[in-house]
């Protein structure tokens, strides 16, 4: 019996490699427009990091972390939280006061497998730690929205909301709870445990039943103090300001318990049940709770798996991948020798080029060039070695011509010319 890949991972094989490659530099490229320069953390952290930083009620602490040596460490299940401890760590303030960081990393929950939905997935994700200025606020929901634009991704909702501060926040789940407590019966399993531990997270439901409770549930915004709601007002006037089109959703709540202020999440219908690409917010309190400073910050996280889902419901048109320029048709000992310095040559040139390694007929070495999508095809034989005249076969209209040369080096300059 065949060891399969573990349950919830995928492999990326290469005809899907160039078309993430392709993903990634554009996302790297968008954030460095942006100032946002890249780090890189471990790809395991002490799990009382997260279980600190992300809360350790929270479905995924609680549920879905990969965690080993007695609970000590864990396979990061997101990437805030590790940013933050390197942050403090190596005292990046000192370095500038406003860090404006990104990343592009791999990610490890223990959950049930579904489209878009990896056991292993890839996040990119941008964090500006050092101010509560509402225009970096703007400025980052604006990236998110031109990350969209860029990949010409449509019919999407942003919403956005804000949370307020913990103090605000104790009011309006104080009331949360008495109005909730009318239809514990009503309520689902997780439900009830959040209703002892975190009513907030209740507000996330996707069950209809629940949703319909909570339309006559309290508001958190008429909990929030004058300058909350200022803060808010200066951010949706901000975003506005940069083109980016929304709808406030006073219900909008994140996953994790670190949010603060404004949060904000991006849904698309193209992706079903899971249907949010990004998400992000406000998390003020997050390094102070993790042993630093206290200091203001916001980020978000884009899932690579979902957006590339989207992408091809879209049809994205992914550029073309490199082909082979020549591919090298040999026969016997001798033209397999002269092929090989031809194309060491031209590699060093950066063209890309092939030959028949496995002692393979004239006629399934054209057909294997064709299968690779060869441009041109050389012919070298005992005939073609003697005269120094080679045929080459263009493979797209079948045209060919001839070339004449001295020996390899000569060859292969004229390739490279013909090449460019």
């Amino acid at each position: 019996m065949n060891i399969q890949r573990p349950k919830g991972t995928i492999d990326i094989l290469p005809k899907d490699s160039s078309k993430r490659r392709h993903i990634e530099d554009k996302l790297r490229k968008l954030a460095e427009i942006y100032n946002y320069k890249e780090i890189r953390t471990p790809t395991f952290e002490k799990t009382e990091l997260f279980k600190r930083g992300i809360g350790e009620e929270t479905d995924v602490v609680s549920k879905e972390m990969y965690s080993f040596r007695d609970d000590e460490f864990t396979l990061k299940p997101e990437m805030t939280a590790p940013v933050i401890r390197s942050y403090i760590e190596n005292n990046l303030q000192n370095e500038s006061q406003l860090q404006k960081l990104y990343y592009l990393a791999n990610m490890y929950r223990h959950e049930r497998p579904q489209a878009g939905r990896f056991r292993e997935f890839s996040q990119f994700g941008v964090e500006a730690i050092g101010s509560s200025d509402y225009l970096v606020d703007a400025e980052l929901i604006s990236l998110g929205a031109k990350m969209l634009s860029d990949f010409g991704i449509g019919n999407i909702i942003f919403k956005i909301n804000t949370i307020g501060s913990t103090e605000e926040r104790a009011r309006f789940l104080d009331d949360l709870k008495k109005y909730l407590m009318q239809y514990r019966d009503k309520l689902s399993g997780d439900s009830i445990k959040r209703l002892e531990l975190n009513p907030l997270r209740i507000l996330d439901t996707k069950l209809d039943e629940e949703i319909e409770i909570l339309k006559n549930s309290p508001v958190l915004y008429d909990y929030l103090n004058p300058e909350t709601k200022a803060h808010f007002d200066n951010v949706l006037n901000a975003v506005s300001s940069l083109g980016v089109n929304y709808e406030i959703d006073y219900r909008l709540v994140r996953g994790f318990d670190y949010y603060t202020s404004t949060t904000f999440e991006v849904l698309s219908s193209d992706l079903g049940a899971q249907n949010a690409i990004f998400g992000g917010g406000r998390y003020d309190n997050l390094v102070e709770q993790l042993g630093g400073k206290s200091t203001p910050a916001i980020g978000f996280a884009c899932g690579l798996e979902r957006l590339m889902l989207i992408l091809e419901k879209n049809n994205y048109p992914y550029p073309d991948t490199d082909s082979v320029e020549y591919y090298f048709v040999t026969m016997g000992e001798e033209s397999k020798i002269f092929s090989i310095k031809i194309m060491n040559s031209l590699r060093e040139k950066g063209i890309i080029c092939e030959t028949d390694f496995l002692n393979r007929s004239i006629k399934s070495q054209m057909k294997e060039a064709n299968k690779i999508g060869a441009r041109k095809v050389i012919v070298i034989g005992e005939e073609e070695l003697k005269e120094m005249k080679f045929r080459i076969r263009n493979m797209k209209n079948s045209s060919e011509s001839s070339v004449e040369c001295t020996g390899s080096d000569d060859l292969a300059e004229k390739l490279i010319k013909i090449g460019k």
